[in-house]
């Protein structure tokens, strides 16, 4: 018999509520969450409120003053001893929930080798440069993990989910453009520099919707509702308040997809 009060007791009792909604599922997954600035301190918030347990947070970028007005985990404690963002994040995770076990690794996603993406149910990418979306965007095509990417400049931002093999990747819908960016040499030491990359906006509202669309989507899949999921690419624009879907056919020039094919 239940008494008045019981139902509270439980942390995710409003969840159960949702028909759908399968908090056991969640809390099994095995999560990767590349970035762990702006977006990625709103979608680790999210996935431990959303009930999620097992997540790696890789970021190899440490805090500066700059990130404060845009971070909930992040103080100026840690920019004065110039902490690693993963670090941070993931004990900001633990702190919010006991039984999360929340890894960091503070190193470039390039450098963690080619199987290491494999090991998760699913990556959430909250990347601010091209390289390593199109690096993890690569890793999971191949080894057929969902991706879900997400982006933003001020106030507009967008979300894409990448289910392999079915969905459009973020290969297929690259343009020229993306290609020079591409061949563009970059350096994080600051040496030998080939192109000078100028800081986007940033507005933490903005942050905050892409963030909780990317955590959304990541519950979609775990709890098998991925024909529920973003099939193309949603742009949000927060001048207008409005979301619009651009839709991304699968390039069969992609290489991916190509291989998937054969």
């Amino acid at each position: 018999m239940l008494l008045p009060g019981d139902s509270d007791r439980d942390r995710f009792d409003r969840a159960r509520r949702i028909a759908w909604l399968d908090i056991d599922a969640i809390s099994k997954a095995r999560v990767l969450m590349v970035g762990a600035g702006a977006i990625g301190n709103e979608v680790a918030k999210n996935l431990v409120l959303s009930g999620f347990r097992d997540v790696v947070v890789v970021d190899m970028d440490r805090v500066v003053h700059s990130n404060l007005a845009r971070c909930l985990f992040f103080s100026r404690g840690d920019v004065a001893s110039e902490r690693f963002k993963a670090d941070i994040v993931a004990e900001g995770m633990r702190r919010l929930d006991g039984d999360v076990a929340a890894v960091a690794i503070t190193r470039r996603i390039q450098d963690l080798g080619d199987e290491f993406i494999g090991g998760f149910d699913l990556v959430l990418g909250c990347l601010d440069n091209l390289m390593a979306r199109l690096h993890v965007n690569a890793q999971c095509c191949n080894q057929g993990i969902p991706y879900i990417d997400g982006a933003m400049d001020g106030v507009r931002g967008k979300v894409q989910v990448v289910l392999p093999p079915e969905t459009p990747c973020l290969e297929c819908g690259m343009n020229r453009s993306h290609g020079r960016i591409v061949e563009q040499r970059f350096s994080c030491t600051g040496n030998d520099v080939s192109v000078f990359v100028p800081k986007v906006g940033a507005e933490i509202t903005t942050t905050s919707v892409i963030a909780a669309v990317q955590v959304r989507e990541a519950v979609k899949i775990c709890c098998a509702q991925p024909d529920k999921c973003l099939r193309n690419l949603a742009y949000y624009d927060g001048m207008k308040n409005t979301f619009d879907v651009m839709e991304i056919e699968v390039n069969p020039d992609c290489a991916h997809h190509a291989r998937k094919r054969r």
